[in-house]
């Protein structure tokens, strides 16, 4: 009796006649790699739905003659990277829709950008380009004429829902407060939601353009502000897609102190949204509680790593400065005094009734949509799924580290609280241990391009989730391919899924639960 496969790949090629034998390619980390002929792709995708493989990223990489589909999957910490040359003429690849949802919206973007087309795909409306290319022009293929004004986008055909009782609630795409626009229509009878359909990209920048032409040290200051509230985990994966393809692994002291900024920056933000749920419910007290901690937190990023958002601290081999003891120290007694903070807070915020009323059972999202969607960090482990690369698939210096994983069945709005209160407090015992225990050493090792170009593939645990960084350089070490990958691609679909049901006046709490960044899901 024969064994049964021991990986993804070994278990594709079981199924799939004209795969090559995958190869384990260093410059891809975790992943293997399998190439593919392009009538194979669907084929593959449901068989690796059969296996139990999430889908993780679908790119087109357009730094190669000819152009290649690529797609991620993962399961538990294993990675397969599936790669099919694209017919130059008549660029296509058949749809992966038909067996994972999500990836019907990243087809479309992917077309809008570079006209590949996505055979099968049911839903062929534009989704980033909006008014300002024709329907046969493509960024990645061609420019806009320069001043041209781009006309308003004002007919996206929106899913209609009919019905005497039902109603129609456009919200957006421009909002009161300061947050980045995206356009949200409702179906309703009275109050209550029948269904929500989400339009984003208007926040669109041309990041793969941007891009392009870039040295390493410019890719990185372009990926820490692919979302501004993800600078180190969207560097960092750039940054070791980069170290990937030239061969090179930062030292361990710059590891450690680059997953102290991760960290940092996973408290920051768990502390500026435990805040605004309490907000958008009326508990001014929590937000403004919160508000403080957060600051100070900021406050002491900028004193020892330059920046409140700890913008540029990462370069390419490393980190852009050191950390002294009293630095170390300093760090150490703030985790002691924000736990103190902390543990009468928490208490309030899990146990009033007035938060309970409008938390509990509110926005629920199902166990088997947040599998279906593949949705990540806290939006996921709210609905039971138990998934952090930092444990999973550990990379310096997590590899060294215990990481425990909050996961909570209920998936609600109040379980998506806890999930970020209770990681509040593991980033705490991982800052205490790499603080404890920070290797001596240099914080920069020298990178040199890949002799005749190459590629690399990053996969970062940010705060939002997974956050993936594919790069490809040429034979100069310029950047001819930058995809990243947001987790907010795979979370903001959930918001459709958990909203109906609820009230209307839910919406903002509900949206602020999965606080899916606009920007990072519109590059």
């Amino acid at each position: 009796m024969s064994a049964a496969p021991s990986t993804l790949a070994e278990a594709l090629r079981g199924v799939l006649a004209h795969a090559t034998a995958a190869r384990i390619d260093a410059r891809l980390g975790p992943a293997q790699a399998l190439d593919l002929a392009a009538p194979d792709w669907t084929h593959a995708g449901a068989a690796l739905a059969q296996l139990g493989a999430r889908l993780a990223g679908l790119w087109v990489d357009h730094g190669t003659q000819p152009w290649q589909g690529l797609a991620l999957f993962a399961r538990g910490g294993e990675y397969l990277l599936l790669r099919a040359a694209l017919d130059a003429a008549a660029p296509a690849l058949p749809t992966l829709s038909a067996h994972y949802p999500a990836a019907e919206r990243i087809e479309r973007g992917w077309h809008d950008l570079t006209g590949v087309r996505f055979d099968g795909l049911g839903d062929t409306r534009r989704w980033l380009r909006h008014g300002a290319w024709n329907e046969c022009e493509f960024p990645l293929r061609a420019t806009p004429a320069p001043g041209v004004r781009t006309p308003g986008d004002t007919a996206y055909p929106f899913t209609q829902v009919h019905g005497d009782a039902v109603h129609t609630v456009p919200v957006g795409p421009i909002h009161a407060g300061t947050i980045e626009p995206g356009h949200f229509r409702f179906a309703t009878v009275g109050e209550q939601a029948l269904q929500l359909e989400i339009r984003l990209g208007y926040v669109h920048r041309g990041v793969q353009v941007l891009a392009m032409g870039r040295d390493a040290a410019g890719l990185l200051r372009l990926a820490a502000r692919v979302s501004g509230d993800s600078a180190v985990a969207h560097a960092w994966a750039a940054a070791m897609a980069l170290e990937r393809a030239t061969g090179i692994e930062a030292a361990p002291r710059a590891l450690a102190l680059r997953g102290l900024l991760l960290e940092r920056e996973r408290v920051a933000n768990h502390l500026g949204d435990a805040g605004a749920i309490a907000n958008d419910v009326g508990f001014s007290f929590a937000h403004m509680q919160f508000s403080a901690l957060r600051e100070r937190w900021q406050r002491r990023s900028a004193e020892l790593f330059g920046h409140r958002l700890l913008f540029d601290t990462l370069i390419v081999g490393g980190v852009r400065g050191d950390l002294a003891h009293a630095g170390s120290a300093a760090l150490l007694a703030d985790h002691r005094e924000l736990r103190d903070a902390l543990a009468p807070l928490t208490d309030i915020v899990l146990d009033h009734p007035s938060l309970d009323d409008r938390l509990i059972g509110t926005g629920v999202l199902r166990a088997e949509d947040a599998r279906v969607l593949g949705c990540l960090g806290y939006v996921g482990r709210a609905s039971g799924q138990d998934l952090d690369l930092r444990r999973d698939a550990p990379h310096a210096p997590y590899n060294t580290l215990a990481v425990r994983v909050p996961v909570y069945a209920q998936g609600d709005v109040a379980a998506r609280l806890r999930v970020r209160l209770d990681e509040i407090q593991v980033s705490l015992e991982l800052m205490d241990a790499l603080l404890m225990r920070l290797p001596a050493g240099p914080v920069l090792t020298t990178w040199q391009p890949p002799a005749g170009g190459g590629a690399g593939l990053g996969v970062v645990e940010g705060w939002r989730g997974e956050t993936l960084a594919w790069v490809r350089l040429d034979a100069a070490g310029r950047v001819v391919c930058y995809a990243p990958r947001d987790p907010s691609t795979c979370n903001w679909p959930a918001l459709e899924r958990l909203l109906p049901g609820n009230i209307i006046p839910d919406f903002p709490v509900c949206n602020k639960s999965v606080n899916g960044s606009y920007a990072g899901h519109d590059l």
